[in-house]
Order: C-alpha cells, then sequence, then structure tokens
C-alpha cells in the first residue's frame, strides 16, 4: 500500500488507526460529564457574604477600609454597578439565589427563626440539583438561615430534610444566624460534637427553667445588647431565643470565620482530583451580628468589630483563592461575589459600629440599608471572576442574583430554567452589556419595580424610618419615582414631574406583582 508516495505497512496502518481510535475515545473524554480537557465544565463556587453594603469595599469607593483579595476579584474580574439581591433581608435572598424564584411568590419566604421547617421543597430544582444533573458534586458551607426539619426539629438525631435533601452532597452549616439559638455547627444534618448524655432543646417562645438570659443577668454578657438579642447567653453573648445542653457542641464565635475557612479548604482539595467539577456555595456570616473577629483581627480596622470582620473575611477569601491556586483549578474556577443584602451598623448589639464609622460609608452614596426599599437595601456588590476567561471589566447592566440559576445552567448546557431567572451568562462573561429591563425588588414583603434607569415605590404605611437600626425603610404614602442614573442616591422624587412614566410603571408593577401586592408586613425586630 501506498500513501502519498510513501510506503507503509498494512500492521502499521491498523496500529496506527487503533491509537487514534482509543485516543480519542479514552483520551480526553472526561468519564462522568462527557467534556473533553480542553471544554471541561468549571468549577463553580459562590461567596455570598451577609449584610456587606455597597460601599464597603475598595473596589466599590471604600477609603477606609482595606479589602485587597474582594477587591482582586472585582479588578481582575467583571465589577457590576448595577448588581442587586432580591430582598433587603438574608432568607428572602437566599431562597432567590438558590431556586431562581422571586421569594414573594412564597410567603413563607421572611427572616426566619432558627426553628422553622425548611423552606425550600424538598421535590423543587434548585442550583445544586441542576448542577447534578451535569455530574458536578456540590457543597455547602456556612451560614443556612433557610429551615429545617418539618416544623418540630430533634436536635439529637439527624436533621431531616435540609441542605443535602435539596441538592447538596455536601453540607456544613450553621442553622439559622450568629445570633440565633442553636448555637451549633451541622454536618449533613447531624450535630456536630453533640454528647447523647447533653441534648440540645430550642425554642423561640419562652426560656427553660433556671437557664439565664441577657434580660436577666447581664453580669453574665460580654456583648451588650441593643434591641432584641436578650434571651440565651452563649459564649457571653445573648442571642434571639432559648437553648438548654448541647455545651461541648457550642461554637466558639471568635473562631467561626477560621472553622467555615478550613471546612470550604478541605471541600476544594477533597474535590481537586476528581472527574466531576464541583460546586462549592460558600456563605459567610461577616459582617452580620454578633461581630466577633479572631483576636487576629481585632482593633485592626479601627472602626470596631465591624470593620474588623469585613477584614477578616477579606483574608478568608484570599486564602480561599490561594487554596483553588495550590491545587491547580484556579483557571478552571469561576468565583461569584456578592451580598444578601445591603449594610446596618446597630443590628442589636451595642460594638461601636456607630461610633467608630468614621468617614466610612457602607452604603457608598446609596440611601437607605439592609430592611429598606431604597436602593442600599438591595443593591450590593457583585463580581464575576474567572482567571484567563473572563477579562477585567466594568458592566452597568442590571443583573439579579436571581439570574445565577438559568444562567448557570446555560453555562453547563442544561435546559433548565425558571421563568423569574434570566439567561444573563454573556453577561456574567463580560461579552455583553445587555441586562435584564426590569426587576422587582423586595423588603420585608413590600415591593418595588426597578425598570430600566427608573425605580418606582408604591405607597406603603409604617414608619419612614427604623429607629432601632436608624434606617430609612421607604415607606411613603404617595407613589415615589426616581431616576437612578442621575440621581442615584435618590434625593428627587420625580412622581409629580413624570407622571407618564409613573403611570407606565404603575401598571406593569400590577401586571408583574399582581394587584394588591399581596398581603403586607411591618418590619419587626427581634
Amino acid at each position: 500500500m501506498k500513501t502519498q508516495g510513501i510506503k507503509v505497512k498494512p500492521r502499521l496502518i491498523r496500529g496506527l488507526f487503533l491509537a487514534i481510535f482509543f485516543a480519542l475515545l479514552f483520551g480526553c473524554k472526561n468519564e462522568n460529564t462527557g467534556q473533553t480537557e480542553e471544554n471541561k465544565l468549571p468549577n463553580i463556587v459562590i461567596i455570598y457574604m451577609d449584610d456587606l453594603g455597597y460601599g464597603d469595599l475598595g473596589a466599590y469607593g471604600a477609603t477606609e477600609l482595606q479589602t485587597p483579595n474582594m477587591d482582586r476579584l472585582a479588578n481582575e474580574g467583571m465589577k457590576f454597578t448595577n448588581a442587586y439581591a432580591t430582598s433587603a433581608t438574608c432568607t428572602p435572598s437566599r431562597y432567590a439565589l438558590l431556586t431562581g424564584i422571586y421569594p414573594w411568590r412564597n410567603e413563607n419566604a421572611k427572616i426566619l427563626p432558627g426553628t422553622a421547617p425548611l423552606l425550600i421543597g424538598v421535590d423543587q430544582m434548585t442550583i445544586p440539583k441542576m448542577l447534578k444533573t451535569k455530574g458536578y458534586h456540590t457543597g455547602i458551607v456556612g451560614k443556612w438561615h433557610l429551615g429545617l426539619g418539618e416544623g418540630n426539629v430533634v436536635w439529637n438525631q439527624r436533621v431531616s430534610p435540609g441542605p443535602n435533601e435539596v441538592g447538596f452532597d455536601y453540607a456544613y452549616i450553621m442553622a439559622a444566624t450568629q445570633d440565633r439559638v442553636p448555637t451549633v455547627y451541622i454536618e449533613n444534618g447531624l450535630v456536630v460534637g453533640l454528647e447523647a448524655d447533653d441534648p440540645i432543646l430550642v425554642d423561640y417562645d419562652k426560656n427553660f427553667e433556671g437557664e439565664p438570659t441577657g434580660l436577666d443577668n447581664p453580669e453574665l454578657i460580654k456583648m451588650k445588647w441593643h434591641h432584641g438579642h436578650n434571651n440565651s447567653i452563649v459564649n457571653g453573648i445573648p442571642r434571639i431565643g432559648f437553648m438548654k445542653g448541647g455545651e461541648k457542641a457550642k461554637w466558639v464565635d471568635e473562631g467561626m470565620a477560621d472553622h467555615f475557612l478550613i471546612k470550604a479548604q478541605e471541600y476544594i482539595r477533597e474535590r481537586k482530583n476528581e472527574e466531576n467539577p464541583f460546586f462549592l456555595y460558600f456563605a459567610m456570616q461577616q459582617p452580620h451580628v454578633p461581630r466577633t473577629p479572631h483576636p487576629r483581627f481585632v482593633g485592626k480596622s479601627g472602626m470596631g468589630p465591624r470593620g474588623d470582620v469585613i477584614l477578616e473575611a477579606d483574608w478568608a477569601i484570599g486564602e480561599l483563592l490561594k487554596t483553588l491556586g495550590e491545587a491547580g483549578i484556579l483557571e478552571n474556577t469561576l468565583v461569584i461575589f456578592s451580598s444578601d443584602n445591603g449594610p446596618v451598623l446597630n443590628d442589636g448589639y451595642y460594638d461601636d459600629a456607630v461610633e467608630k464609622i468614621g468617614n466610612h460609608k457602607p452604603a457608598g452614596i446609596l440611601r437607605g440599608g439592609k430592611y429598606s426599599l431604597f436602593e442600599a437595601g438591595t443593591k450590593v456588590p457583585f463580581m464575576t471572576y474567572w482567571k484567563g476567561k473572563i477579562k477585567p471589566g466594568v458592566s452597568n447592566a442590571l443583573v439579579s442574583q436571581l439570574d445565577l440559576f438559568t444562567s448557570l445552567s446555560k453555562l453547563v448546557g442544561s435546559e433548565i430554567t425558571t421563568d423569574d431567572s434570566k439567561d444573563l451568562l454573556s453577561v456574567l462573561m463580560g461579552e455583553s452589556d445587555h441586562g435584564r429591563e426590569e426587576l422587582i425588588l423586595e423588603a420585608t414583603t413590600k415591593t418595588a419595580l426597578r425598570s430600566g434607569d427608573y425605580i418606582m415605590i408604591p405607597p406603603y404605611q409604617g414608619p419612614a424610618v427604623n429607629q432601632s437600626v436608624n434606617i430609612e425603610l421607604g415607606n411613603d404614602i404617595e407613589y415615589q419615582l426616581y431616576n437612578l442614573k442621575s440621581d442615584p442616591g435618590q434625593k428627587n422624587n420625580i412622581a409629580a414631574v413624570e407622571p407618564e412614566m409613573l403611570e407606565k410603571l404603575k401598571k406593569r408593577f400590577e401586571e408583574l406583582r399582581g394587584v394588591g401586592s399581596g398581603n403586607i408586613e411591618q418590619l419587626e425586630l427581634k
């Protein structure tokens, strides 16, 4: 046989063909995902902060706080200046993030006690469930606050349903928030370190006989409560809710940041050599109250514990990125960074957050804060970082955390979507500036419409300012209309001078949200 003038032995040809065949069959294929090495599905890490404001990062204008690792994500990735959590409080935003569904569609999506039943249905689609259909291993480390069990949790046996039942292969969490009981870590449904002869009891209505509280035993506390937060005392900190037992299982607050970081690093290291890609939801607790920095960070910011825990969180993010780099997978990992809602200074404890704020502006130029329908309640830092894939840039496109569901589905080749979540993958990758046209925003059951450059806030009864946290809530007996492009600080209500735009947005709001806007509840701080 001759090939292009070269004589080749038949045996050699057969061997060559076989070599090529097996190389194509086995050499480049990922057995579990069907992806070639050149087109392997990326690992995905969502870093989700708790109460971090739009102005708390250097990359977003902060001059009094140094956040080099958060800034790295912004400066070396895509920094979004028009990105929103769905809600101005934590549980609803987390529900929307994981399900791709507006939280106001679920009447129970509000700030939950530590004893609340699981908010996400076990038959409901979630980001981790969707990713598992494409071969992903899925993990959560950090704050959950989406309910556990079916309403009557027995903490001394496996707590179910929980994160494992809604898509997470691995879960290392706290049940609710750092200021709520139970103050224990839960790994795959089991309380870590629990002793059989010291069972945990939790109640949010009444105390257990003989147990001290922040209200009755101020001599036992090291952090003074301002409003609420005066029930059971753990580690010298009074909490929301009552708890008895589980002494050796209780966390040490000052070690929480390190503890969650170590668990996230362990998860990454365990998955780095696996064929399957992984999804890690790293739900950090900072700068939510109680702010309890490790002694390494105490006093570092000059702004009291709130500033210190932001520096601590920034360090932890740097360590997480370092772990991805050392594992050799940073170039194949999409990192998404954001916060569940806007900032608050005094959120229940006296911790010098107000007194030592100095020139720092946690909300930047925005109006309002956590709990508020004004911009600072839901407009948050948001960055996408993928070394070598996403070019550094700044995007003004309107995006929501709600859109991560469908966008990530598109990224991994899934066809699973929701009606509320939009495919903005090209925007997240920095390839397009065409974001959403409109978005419903929510704050403690009250909703508003963001459309184009405008936001329309319907009339709501209630105080203009919540005095306990000193934040404007957005309540007014008249319609409010703001052009955010020319007035990002929402100083001028133009409802009276742009009546046609107001009517247009009122009509669209009713089409999207429904007439009556659901059952409205006033903000109640525990």
